[in-house]
């Protein structure tokens, strides 16, 4: 089945055609690990994620890699702040992202590259653009000049010119033009740094993202996708730096979700109008916020508000209602229909246009529309059965036919009403036996057990269990709390 989608780069619906299909290549920008994430990010990873199951859905075998930039100013911040190493705050956000996404329903990549793995390959690039001529040292930072691509501004649709008028631009002598952004900076002696040809320093943001793309994927990859605030200067940094060793289109088609926002602004953590998904999830359900994400179309604002939880809250539950067949098989009996719907060409026209839907630039948003026309009907036959006490067994054997295929759709592509799944605490567990397993990850992970407990989601509170005692921490169950003790 084809699809289109919008493109950012032509900023027109393309149809989709993958270069080696059915393979496809998908890389997102992951978070920055100093904190924890909020609806902001959550909105990105579940757009994102639900796309990769709509493609799988569709016969494709996709390749999904999501990065972590665990070394960054603001992590370094932190980590004074805190007065510990940089990557002990990485790893506490990196296990926290995990317990967020095991949370609410996103997949794990194939592949999550951190940037820290990845140094080599960084400094091979930036030498690379040193030798092309593409890039320049300055006093131990390197700098890639715009100058040298022609193209620069193709994806945002503005000229430097333009850029350089409308942009924060931070000021430094040591570079040629404004908008030359740094691929390696000097650390200071209280910084974190590697050894290079330009000196002890660490890796600028926009030059981590091609390095694990090029080696993870290729050259030349399917979709690009992540926030509409990535596109400049992130993205357009991006293509620069790889089409200037490639000479190659560095990603087929460039995917852009739109912004959450509280009140009108953006949500971030500079305005303190942000909410983190643990908010979320420890109030409601994970599945009325994939809703309230997926009843937005992905690149239209998402303005936020528990106002709007509680409204989408009630639909989740008209909607587990419509599915639940069970009470009607109790007044299920031989006699004429309560009903003219034909339960059959009503589950093949819902199927038609959500699939219909989708493949108009992956419009969730008309999709959702489309089942919860169908809730309504099944709901409507409930209720006239439960009125005059019975529901007839040819009927009953069609509503459960819709409801099931109901069902297993929004499972498959939506990610909703799924069971708990063990693989990101897996990788939560990675994460900590990849490293000296410090008192703060214990506790950590103590708190994913008893939230794991709470949900009496017991599979995962036992594997964390296990899986520490493994690894020689032995957890005790006491009136006050879990202490634990290494054995």
């Amino acid at each position: 089945m084809g699809f289109s989608i919008y493109n950012t780069l032509s900023a027109k619906l393309e149809e989709f055609v993958p270069q080696n299909p059915p393979q496809v290549s998908i890389y997102t920008c992951g978070v920055t690990v100093y904190d924890d994430s909020h609806v902001g990010h959550g909105r990105s990873l579940i757009v994102f994620d639900v796309f990769r199951r709509y493609l799988e859905k569709l016969g494709y075998r996709v390749k999904f890699v999501r990065n972590f930039t665990d070394v960054d100013d603001k992590i370094i911040n932190k980590a004074n702040q805190e007065q510990k190493d940089f990557m002990s705050i990485a790893n506490r956000y990196i296990a926290s992202y995990y317990i967020d996404m095991e949370s609410i329903r996103v997949k794990p990549a194939n592949v999550e590259p951190r940037v820290t793995d990845h140094i080599k390959e960084i400094i091979d690039i930036i030498s690379k653009l040193v030798e092309l001529g593409n890039a320049y040292e300055s006093e131990g930072d390197v700098y890639f000049s715009i100058e040298s691509f022609k193209e620069y501004g193709k994806l945002s649709k503005r000229s430097p010119e333009e850029l350089e008028a409308g942009a924060r631009i931070e000021p430094s002598e040591k570079k040629r033009n404004p908008l030359d952004f740094a691929l390696w900076k000097a650390s200071k002696s209280n910084e974190p740094g590697w050894e290079s040809p330009w000196s002890y320093g660490r890796p600028g943001w926009h030059t981590e993202c091609v390095a694990m793309i090029f080696k993870h994927i290729g050259e030349s990859i399917d979709i690009h996708a992540g926030g509409i605030d990535l596109v400049f200067p992130h993205h357009e940094n991006e293509i620069a730096q790889a089409e200037s060793i490639s000479q190659k289109p560095f990603a087929r088609y460039w995917m852009h979700n739109g912004l959450v926002t509280v009140g009108g602004k953006k949500m971030s953590k500079s305005l303190g109008n942000f909410v983190t998904l643990k908010e979320i999830y420890q109030k409601y359900h994970p599945d009325v916020l994939r809703l309230l994400v997926l009843f937005t179309h992905y690149r239209s604002p998402l303005d936020f508000s528990f106002d709007k939880m509680e409204e989408i809250k009630r639909a989740y539950e008209r909607l587990k209602y419509a599915l639940n067949t069970k009470p009607l098989e109790d007044i299920a009996k031989e006699d004429r229909p309560i009903s003219d719907i034909d339960f059959y060409e009503f589950e093949k026209n819902t199927q038609e246009q959500f699939y219909k839907a989708l493949s108009e630039d992956f419009n969730t948003s008309s999709a959702l529309s489309f089942i919860f026309n169908t809730v309504g009907e099944l709901n409507r036959v409930k209720t006239e059965a439960f009125k005059i006490g019975y529901i007839s067994k040819k009927e009953l054997e069609g509503y459960e036919f819709l409801a099931k295929s109901l069902e297993q759709t929004i499972k498959d592509i939506f990610g909703l009403l799924e069971e708990d799944i063990l693989s990101n605490t897996v990788k939560t567990l990675e994460a900590a036996s990849s490293v000296n397993i410090s008192e703060e990850f214990i506790e950590i992970l103590i708190k994913a057990r008893n939230f794991a407990k709470e949900q009496k989601a017991y599979k995962v509170a036992d594997f964390i269990r296990d899986e520490l005692n493994a690894n020689g921490i032995k957890l005790e169950d006491t009136k006050t709390g879990t202490t634990w003790k290494k054995v």
